[in-house]
């Protein structure tokens, strides 16, 4: 049975069925709804409210007993005060009868923030397509040659191209362009072969490329000009497959337990890459014909779904790829609707859980430029790290989680106009202050409030998180195990107290409070611990104790203080100096692909000779794991860091919120806790 439901302020509506939740409900009607737990209930942030009475324009009579009951993660919400008054979560309420449903703003999904700049400087452009401009001969009743024949020989003769083959597509509109035309055509040969024809009377010598990352949580793309290089239009879309699961391994969990799972998550994700596409096209105001390159880089699992090929031995030893060298497949044979001219290479993966994302950032970095050892980290949901000098090259992977995406994060949220993004706390007062994605000003200039009134401040996003993190443990409000002090609620209210923990207010208004909770510091010490796990590894694997270069690639590496990355512990110790944000360096290693052959083959040739690291089955990332859930680590000494931060000094007595178990207050920062020795009477 269906029902009618209506969301509001978009108007959007339609029948949907009897027992789907209303996340879902939105996404079938085009209603875009923040989340980042993947609809399990975790993030608690797809908030929308039940319109109850008559509506009229709609048709319907909407009423609180037209959805199901209360689950349980909406009343845990609800005890912590993140869920606010006379609101449900979407994905946890099923349809029951026809809604009008109101999305408060805080609600609303904010467009993704893509970085528009690239780093490909020094890269000779020579792309895999070419553009050949030919005045082809009128037939004869002398000459039996075909269409076809005669462009080949226009081009034999202008160009000295021999050997050529011509598409099938070609060879149906050929007759159809030429008289258009009047025999005057541009031709675009990719490997020898015609792929595509143009008017050649229309002054446009230009042809274009997309290049894609394909990330767990975030999809980006750069169109560019394939003759100049030069970046026409950028756009990025969360990827739709995190409803199937927050990270990849629950989407491979997935697959294993729903017979239709693959195809739903390729269909997903091809559908997303055609919208971004033609977005693209449009902002930039480019004939679509004219987009015949697109390149994908991808993590093993994202690599096999856009491919639609099962990822389910990646989920298990011995974590087998279908493939591990580059591939061209007609972008139309992947469900992708460019035209019918247009291919895609997709780069290697270099192993299981090491994929053609790290591959890219490889190529985008370019270790052998440097002396010594150079650490390369794309940090995301499943961060790539790569350790490389001139002449060797380790590389593994590490199950981060999606918390440095501002998922798992009780006020976390992607990059967007709003998000908190730079952190700094007065050690003495324990006061913040904090910019904002769109405001360049920090919250404490008195032109902060001017300056931001149209802007809501919505959360907090991957940047702001590390920096945030570091800044509690700078002004010693969490100690090195991350345990909140529980004396200083009693000196100000910036540390509360919220169910058996402590939190810290970072900014309130009438509408929301933005805190940081000790769930939230326990999630990203989990990430940052199975990080830097990882990159002991190689380091252990190359037998080296000290870096030369650290290069932060990933979705917020533009933006992330290399400071604050060190003070929590997610990279080892090195001159702070050596330490250099890159931003997206897979999505430069795909664009250096997409303008060059060269750069297919440097990158074919590097992937064949790179030692793999396994972390699944390495004993030591266990140990090493432990070791770094301290900030910055139990067992590493930072004395480079030291000398440019006054890191605090531990105390392991100090009463705290929580003793490891962020379920009890009280303890002594992560050890057991000891019972009271009995006084003698």
């Amino acid at each position: 049975m269906a029902h009618k439901v209506a969301f509001s302020p978009s108007g959007l509506k339609g029948e949907i069925a009897t027992d789907t939740d209303l996340l879902e409900a939105a996404r079938q009607l085009g209603v875009a709804i923040e989340s980042t737990c993947g609809g399990n209930g975790q993030c608690g942030k797809c908030q929308i409210q039940i319109s109850e009475g008559e509506f009229s324009k709609y048709g319907i009579h909407s009423t609180l007993d037209h959805v199901s009951h209360f689950t349980r993660a909406e009343k845990s919400h609800q005890q912590t005060g993140y869920l606010r008054p006379n609101c449900r979560l979407a994905c946890c309420t099923k349809v029951r009868g026809d809604l009008v449903i109101d999305v408060p703003s805080f609600s609303q999904a904010q467009q993704q923030m893509v970085r528009k700049t690239t780093n490909v400087s020094g890269l000779a452009i020579v792309p895999k397509i070419q553009l050949y401009r030919i005045d082809v001969a009128e037939p004869n009743m002398h000459d039996q040659d075909g269409d076809i024949q005669l462009v080949k020989k226009a081009l034999w003769f202008e160009y000295g191209l021999t050997d050529l083959t011509v598409s099938f597509a070609v060879l149906q509109k050929i007759h159809a362009q030429l008289t258009q035309s009047k025999r005057h055509i541009a031709v675009a040969v990719r490997d020898n072969e015609i792929v595509a024809v143009f008017d050649g009377r229309i002054d446009n010598d230009s042809l274009y490329g997309v290049a894609f990352d394909v990330g767990s949580t975030t999809v980006a793309a750069h169109l560019l000009d394939l003759q100049s290089g030069k970046v026409l239009a950028s756009s990025g879309k969360m990827n739709p497959q995190i409803r199937f699961g927050e990270d990849v391994m629950a989407r491979v969990s997935y697959v294993m337990m729903n017979p239709e799972g693959l195809g739903a998550m390729n269909q997903a994700v091809t559908q997303t890459v055609t919208e971004i596409i033609t977005a693209l096209i449009d902002e930039a105001g480019i004939e679509r014909a004219r987009v015949l390159e697109c390149v994908f880089v991808a993590n093993p699992i994202m690599h096999h779904i856009l491919l639609n090929i099962d990822p389910v031995p990646l989920g298990q030893s011995p974590f087998d790829l279908a493939t591990n060298e580059s591939l061209y497949v007609p972008t139309n044979a992947l469900g992708i609707d460019v035209n019918d001219h247009a291919m895609a290479y997709i780069l290697p993966c270099i192993a299981g859980h090491v994929g053609a994302d790290a591959a890219s950032a490889l190529l985008s970095v370019n270790p052998v430029q440097y002396a010594g050892w150079t650490l390369i980290v794309d940090i995301g949901t499943n961060a790539e790290i790569i350790l490389a000098n001139d002449s060797r090259v380790y590389a593994c992977s590490s199950p981060t989680g999606p918390a440095f995406e501002g998922a798992q994060i009780s006020c976390g949220q992607r990059a967007a106009v709003g998000a908190i993004e730079r952190v700094d706390i007065d050690k003495a007062t324990l006061a913040p202050r904090f910019k904002i994605i769109g405001c360049d000003l920090w919250s404490d200039d008195p032109a902060f409030a001017a300056a931001t009134a149209d802007i809501q401040i919505t959360g907090i996003c991957g940047s702001g998180i590390i920096e945030v993190m570091s800044a509690l443990f700078l002004a010693e409000i969490i100690n090195e195990d991350g345990v909140f002090d529980a004396n200083l609620a009693e000196k100000t209210d910036r540390v509360f107290a919220q169910g058996r923990t402590y939190a810290y207010k970072l900014y309130a208004d009438e509408t929301r409070v933005i805190s940081v909770s000790q769930n939230d510091v326990r999630q990203i010490q989990l990430a940052k611990a199975a990080l830097y796990a990882g990159i002991k590894l190689l380091m252990d694997k190359a037998g080296i104790t000290q870096l030369d270069d650290i290069f932060l690639a990933g979705a917020f590496g533009t933006h992330i203080d290399t400071k604050h990355a060190m003070v929590l512990g997610i990279i080892p110790d090195c001159q702070l100096d050596r330490v250099k944000s890159i931003g997206n360096a897979a999505g430069d290693g795909a664009i250096k692909a997409l303008l060059s052959t060269e750069a297919r083959e440097d990158i074919e040739t590097a992937v064949r000779k790179i030692y793999k690291i396994e972390t699944a089955i390495e004993e030591k990332f266990q140990v090493y794991f432990i070791d770094a859930m301290a900030l910055p680590n139990k067992s590493d000494a930072f004395p480079a860091l030291a000398k440019i931060v006054d890191l605090p000094v531990a105390n392991k007595d100090r009463p705290s919120a929580s003793a490891g178990d962020s379920d009890s207050r009280g303890g002594d920062s992560g050890n057991r806790r000891r019972r009271r020795r009995r006084e003698p009477s």
